[in-house]
């Protein structure tokens, strides 16, 4: 059973929340002060705390922090509500907050959450899958105990989100949750591959099946054996790549390209798109029999303005590694904090993150969010600055320009400047590997895909 202790200085709101806790399968401990809070946890160390922020003797959000008590949950109460305070709270890693009087009704979710949570048994090789999922919004939940539940099965996972929602590190987490958490996770953005080289990347090839094989390659469904095979952006593959794709996973066997010979393929296929596949369907470039296939288990990844306050908590969370990496104490100053909030983050995660790193960079010790053309405000999709053009200049030029300076504006989010832009996505990806820009723009990264 898991324990809790409810620190607050008000004895019939102590007896409340552990009569509830009690009905719930809680043991229960109390303390009125910081210095009977310490008795009980010497006492028994807490899987959760319902702590009241202002008590007689010290404040309650300075008293958990010098706890550092990192395997227990935290939840603060307060009569005092303020967005500052909030946002502390938010910082020292609570689970939530609770302003009094209590909401009974949140109260008993908050704790039957917390409890499922506690008491869930993890799945071979999920103990550590959800290091790089950061947040503790509803929908991230959500979206945890759907992979906890899809993870141990074969059943191929179709990841479904906008750009920058972290479609790989969801991959990533079902991989590591799996019973092949043991053997190679490879990620394969299909869009950034050159048609010409996908299908030998993905099955190999034999020495001297074309111009310039002058030794046997293994393709990634050889070097995952075993693993998982990630592929991204499914939707830019060839319609007769895709063909193959199926085949391969109907029959469980590809063949290199430039032999008859059949090898098996020993790996699990997560695909992912930033399209809406039925609509892909309808426009040709993802077939029905291939979407079908691979949405066994379909998952969608919620848009970051969905996921309500992890955006403070992934921003918070950029800062310290920048911190650290820079031995620097950079802070956020509220008006940052309040910018970062309401600003919709069209660009997900990736946008967050290339803010914070910018703003990082500028700030002396506080970053206030007042950096020019890097000021957080709502915009339209169709914001932008202007770009001079020399009269008489190559079309050619002139277009390399336009398509690179959009992709800068944006971000390096290359969905949102294929928009503005009115091309697809692939024409973008074409585009900038004729202008030998893929390197340098929009690499993937441990914490954002």
């Amino acid at each position: 059973m898991p324990h809790l202790l409810i620190v607050d200085d008000e004895p019939a709101v102590r007896e409340l929340i552990a009569e509830i806790a009690g009905d719930d399968g809680y043991t229960v401990a109390h303390a009125g002060d910081i210095r009977q809070a310490r008795i009980q946890i010497d006492r028994q160390k807490p899987d959760v705390v319902l702590l009241d922020m202002q008590l007689p003797d010290g404040d309650g959000m300075e008293f958990w922090k010098e706890l550092a008590l990192g395997d227990t949950q935290v939840v603060f109460i307060t009569g005092f509500s303020s967005v500052d305070s909030a946002i502390e709270a938010l910082r020292c890693g609570a689970v939530d907050y609770l302003l009094k009087p209590v909401s009974l009704r949140r109260l008993r979710g908050v704790l039957s959450e917390l409890k499922e949570m506690l008491t869930r048994q993890p799945e071979p090789g999920a103990q550590n899958c959800f290091t790089k999922m950061i947040g503790n919004s509803r929908a991230m939940q959500l979206l945890c105990a759907h992979i906890e539940k899809v993870a141990p099965t074969q059943a191929t996972v179709l990841l479904v989100g906008e750009s920058g929602t972290g479609k790989e590190l969801a991959a990533e987490a079902i991989h590591l949750a799996s019973p092949r958490h043991k053997q190679p996770f490879m990620p394969i953005n299909c869009g950034a591959i050159s048609p010409n080289l996908i299908e030998s990347e993905l099955f190999g090839h034999e020495k001297g099946s074309f111009t310039g094989a002058d030794r046997q390659h293994k393709g990634y469904f050889e070097r995952a054996r075993g693993g998982t095979l990630f592929l991204d952006e499914i939707t830019e593959m060839s319609m007769e790549l895709q063909v193959r794709l199926l085949r391969v996973l109907e029959t469980g066997r590809f063949m290199r390209v430039g032999t008859h010979e059949e090898t098996v393929a020993d790996v699990r296929v997560i695909a992912a798109t930033n399209r809406n596949p039925e609509q892909a369907v309808s426009n040709g470039t993802l077939r029905e029999d291939l979407y079908h296939r691979l949405s066994v288990f379909p998952l969608e990844l919620p848009p970051l303005r969905e996921r309500e306050d992890d955006i403070l908590l992934l921003a918070e969370h950029f800062l310290r590694h920048l911190n650290e990496e820079g031995r620097t104490q950079k802070a956020f100053s509220p008006e940052a904090l309040k910018a970062m909030r309401e600003y919709t983050w069209p660009g997900n995660i990736r946008e967050l993150r290339n803010y914070v790193y910018r703003s990082y960079i500028l700030a002396d010790d506080v970053i206030k969010g007042d950096f020019n053309s890097f000021e957080l405000e709502s915009r339209s999709p169709g914001w932008g600055s202007e770009i001079l053009v020399p009269v008489g200049v190559p079309l050619a030029d002139a277009n390399r320009q336009l398509i690179l300076a959009t992709l800068k504006q944006c971000g390096g989010v290359k969905k949102t400047a294929a928009e503005m832009l009115g091309i697809s996505l692939k024409t973008l990806y074409n585009r900038l590997e004729e202008y030998g820009a893929t390197d340098d723009i929009d690499q993937p990264s441990s914490t954002l895909r």
